[in-house]
């Protein structure tokens, strides 16, 4: 997950280095954005040697003895869409009430009126400029608008006086990143298998069949359970994704392969996911060489593929398994018809066709249908809060007993 790191002018600018290094120490790809005033307190040099990144500094950038580059006169928007928080610390007097009042005079403040990522601002200042009603009436207006204030700590200040406007400790600012982005540790001592991506079935030693999976929504669940604490075992076709921080992945290519691996892998894991798009047929037959044209018809013999998640389902046990449903048509039903033939605990159906969904997006929208026959239809939002809410219905189907069919309660 990537975070842009906020820093402004102030004496608490320096503790931000810090913050930066903890920040990535818990996997994340931090980016710092300076104001003017803050550089008079830090070097921008810190922040690029500690984070690897571009430390940005202007709303227009120029180059040493050019013009200012046109391209950066949008790059707060290209920021807004790849952050996914926003956090501020140290933050002054001045930002708070430019981020209250939808003042945009520096990168800064027009980067967060861009963002759509949630918000964190973590302040400090002077006890009196704390204490201020225009301050408080600022701090006010954010917090109804969902950004989170981490309140700053009280005791000796850089001016002299003792009070509250010490930047809180970096734990505390930590914590309201994790809770911003619902980063919990609900998932330690958990082993979580999760299978993304498609599989490519060879016909010749050129061609293949396959599917538009990105792998997306399965990288996007195996980061958030690594987040959650839970040791994850990902199982991927080929896909241009790097593997999340902490995550051991398990190359495949075919739907045979993914069979063989996850039959592997599973007996260690307490819950799986399978959100690859496993192709449903293979060709009978790869030829050796590659198939010549000819202005003949051609009729090409497929053969079904193992079905991964009905065989698992049948040495389940106690684990609870998650199926996906991709759909164009019917999807209540479709999903309902494959919770129960492949005797699954979730089905995470969506219609693939429709706007914001589907393959390849960073966004998703889904309808959870669980064993217990609760059905929970998710509005679009990212893949990686999917992700989420389907660990969370996880960890509830967990802890909710399994139900006897009535048949088999009468035959016990």
């Amino acid at each position: 997950m990537r975070i842009t790191l906020g820093v402004t002018g102030g004496v608490a600018a320096y503790k931000a280095a810090e913050l930066a290094r903890r920040l990535q120490q818990e996997g994340f790809s931090v980016q710092v954005v300076m104001t003017r005033s803050a550089r008079e307190f830090i070097a921008p040099l810190t922040f690029a040697a500690l984070t690897g990144e571009k430390v940005i500094t202007d709303l227009f950038a120029a180059p040493s003895g050019g013009p200012a580059n046109l391209d950066s006169a949008i790059e707060h928007i290209a920021v807004a869409q790849r952050t996914d928080l926003l956090l501020v610390a140290p933050a002054t007097a001045d930002t708070l009430a430019k981020f209250a009042r939808g003042l945009a005079d520096d990168f800064l403040s027009t980067l967060y009126l861009a963002a759509a990522a949630p918000v964190v601002v973590a302040p400090a200042m002077n006890v009196n400029m704390w204490r201020h009603p225009a301050t408080q009436e600022n701090i006010a207006m954010l917090r109804a608008r969902g950004v989170r204030i981490v309140e700053p700590g009280e005791g000796y200040l850089a001016c002299g006086m003792t009070g509250a406007g010490r930047l809180a400790e970096i734990d505390e600012i930590l914590a309201a990143v994790r809770e911003a982005l619902q980063l919990k540790r609900d998932l330690a001592g958990e082993t979580l298998l999760v299978t993304a991506g498609p599989t490519c079935e060879d016909l010749d030693p050129v061609r293949y069949l396959t599917n538009r999976s990105s792998g997306r929504m399965g990288y996007a669940v195996a980061e958030a359970a690594a987040r959650r604490g839970a040791r994850v075992i990902l199982i991927s076709g080929p896909t241009a994704l790097a593997a999340p921080e902490g995550v051991e992945r398990v190359s495949v290519r075919t739907a045979e392969e993914m069979h063989r691996a996850v039959l592997e892998k599973f007996p260690a894991c307490t819950a799986a996911v399978f959100a690859a798009a496993v192709a449903d047929y293979r060709p009978v037959e790869k030829l050796p060489q590659k198939m010549k044209r000819n202005k003949a018809p051609l009729t090409i013999a497929l053969e079904p593929t193992p079905d991964i998640l009905a065989d698992l389902a049948r040495q389940k046990g106690q684990r609870v398994l998650v199926g996906f449903a991709a759909e164009t048509e019917h999807v209540a039903e479709n999903a309902r018809k494959k919770l129960a033939a492949k005797n699954a605990d979730l089905i995470v159906a969506n219609d693939v066709s429709a706007p914001g969904a589907g393959f390849d997006l960073d966004t998703n929208i889904v309808t959870l249908y669980a064993r217990d026959a609760r059905e929970n239809a998710l509005p679009q939002m990212s893949k990686f809060e999917v992700a989420q809410r389907i660990l969370d219905e996880v960890l509830r189907l967990r802890a909710t007993p399994r139900l006897v069919p009535a048949a088999r309660r009468s035959q016990a």
